[in-house]
């Protein structure tokens, strides 16, 4: 299997099934997409089964009901595929979204993580908010560029399954899942590519996980800490497993 896509939920069924039909007509036939529902009350999980009858590539997985980031470790863990895309359940993937992406990786083989810019979009998409994500959060790759402020998007990563393979388990005390993958990937792995295209339509509404507006100094230099805390103990893990695999 090459491609994975990895998609969290929890009651995202006003928007779900226009992201799913967004994606699965970019893949190929052994590809798939994994799905880990956390509990939704709404039709999301209705929605879930119709693509599953009808496309065996779409795949579910009970989430663990612990929160957004336990619910994209639980995706990722289940994807077979060697690139593993991440997907938000609001959102529309561009129709060259995958081709542009799985472009750059096959043009560098020591590449192991692609981002790339979104539109910014009101909740019924005909109203661009914002033409580049990259512009507002002046992304950059660099593990201290990615410190100072969070330079990735989820919905817009891509990575190898190496990074996973890391990445993995993700720290419950970190703000949010994409900035450590991200992390994590540049330490271990060298930069990351930042594809300054748009691929991806990110809606914007009030339900949205992702939040655009800043915390406070005193809530950033937390965060910070924890993350270069963190690295610092997965760099340690890494080192005395590998010394571990090779002495054995």
């Amino acid at each position: 299997m090459r491609i994975s896509v990895a998609m969290a939920t929890f009651n995202g069924g006003l928007y779900l099934g226009e992201q799913l039909d967004s994606i699965l007509c970019q893949l190929g036939d052994e590809d798939e997409v994994v799905i880990s529902d956390d509990g939704s009350s709404d039709d999301t999980m209705i929605i879930i089964r119709e693509f599953m009858e009808r496309d065996g590539r779409v795949r579910y997985e009970r989430g663990p009901r612990e929160g957004v980031i336990a619910n994209f470790e639980n995706a990722i863990a289940a994807c077979k595929g060697e690139y593993i895309f991440l997907a938000d359940q609001d959102d529309v993937w561009l129709p060259d979204k995958v081709q542009t992406v799985m472009e750059q990786f096959t043009g560098n083989e020591k590449l192991r993580l692609v981002i790339h810019d979104a539109k910014v979009m009101t909740e019924d998409l005909r109203e661009t908010m914002m033409k580049s994500f990259f512009a507002y959060r002046g992304s950059k790759p660099g593990v201290i560029n990615g410190l100072i402020k969070n330079s990735y998007m989820g919905c817009c990563m891509a990575f190898r399954r190496e990074v996973a393979e890391i990445a993995l388990p993700i720290p419950r005390n970190l703000p949010m899942h994409d900035q450590w993958i991200g992390l994590v990937s540049d330490k271990f792995f060298g930069k990351s590519c930042f594809l300054q295209q748009p691929l991806l339509l990110y809606r914007r509404h009030s339900a949205a996980v992702s939040d655009f507006d800043h915390n406070s100094v005193g809530v950033m230099i937390r965060n910070r800490l924890m993350i270069i805390f963190e690295l610092l103990k997965r760099i340690r893990y890494i080192r005395k497993e590998r010394k571990y695999e090779y002495n054995n």
